[in-house]
């Protein structure tokens, strides 16, 4: 059974998701003190976290960064604020969906059991695709780090799927429609913005292993990723 931690503090919508969430066989666990959700994030453990930005103490933000210092689960922010940068934010901050508030239960459970199955069910990668090396490029999509010679980072499970996804691919165009289908199943539900800042993130961890212009937009087309990079001086 997957362990869903809702930190949330209008308390009508929280029973509400507990009752729908229970529906569909999902164990639930509302925080209950706002100054201590890390803590009872780390006693829960769950698979998946929904995370509002206005809360009290801290915001979703602060909590969302505290829960990636130590885990790589996916974490839905749900929240009124209906802004771009309230959306940027949160992927910035670690987030791997967003949902804006009033939303229809359905269309978030979908969201849901999509992060679920591409972090552990059937979209998960294959033992057999867990690192991948292109020109000393490593994606080691197990661990969730990319490095390059002394270089390493840390990304996010969806930064893992577009990584794999293009290095699967090296040297040939890999369109929009083909990555929204192969990240996010339920891509019917995904605002196209969401994609433009994932890719941002992507290329933004490739200048931090010191590889520039290894990522090339092909206008009308897609994404193409070039082995034969330039490295920074």
């Amino acid at each position: 059974m997957f362990r869903i931690f809702i930190v949330e503090d209008d308390k009508q919508l929280v029973s509400l998701l507990n009752e729908h969430l229970h529906k569909f066989g999902f164990d639930t666990k509302p925080v209950d003190q706002f100054d201590s959700v890390f803590e009872q994030f780390e006693r829960y453990s769950p698979h998946l976290v929904l995370l509002d930005v206005n809360l009290p103490k801290y915001d979703g933000y602060y909590w969302c960064r505290q829960i990636r210092k130590v885990s790589t689960c996916p974490i839905i922010f749900i929240s009124a604020r209906e802004g771009k940068m309230d959306q940027v934010m949160a992927l910035e901050n670690g987030a791997d969906d967003y949902i804006t508030k009033p939303f229809d239960y359905d269309i978030a459970v979908a969201k849901i059991n999509s992060q679920l199955r591409r972090a552990y069910g059937e979209f998960a990668s294959s033992q057999d695709d867990r690192r991948i090396d292109i020109e000393g490029l490593i994606l080691d999509v197990e661990r969730l780090t990319l490095s390059y010679q002394n270089h390493k980072v840390e990304i996010s499970h969806t930064e893992a799927r577009i990584f794999e996804e293009l290095m699967k691919r090296s040297e040939k165009v890999v369109s929009r429609d083909r990555l929204l289908e192969k990240i996010w199943d339920d891509q019917v539900f995904v605002d196209d913005n969401t994609l433009n800042v994932y890719i941002t993130r992507v290329r933004k961890k490739l200048v931090a292993l010191t590889i520039e212009d290894a990522l090339q937009t092909i206008r009308g087309q897609g994404y193409r990723l070039s082995p034969n990079w330039r490295t920074q001086s």
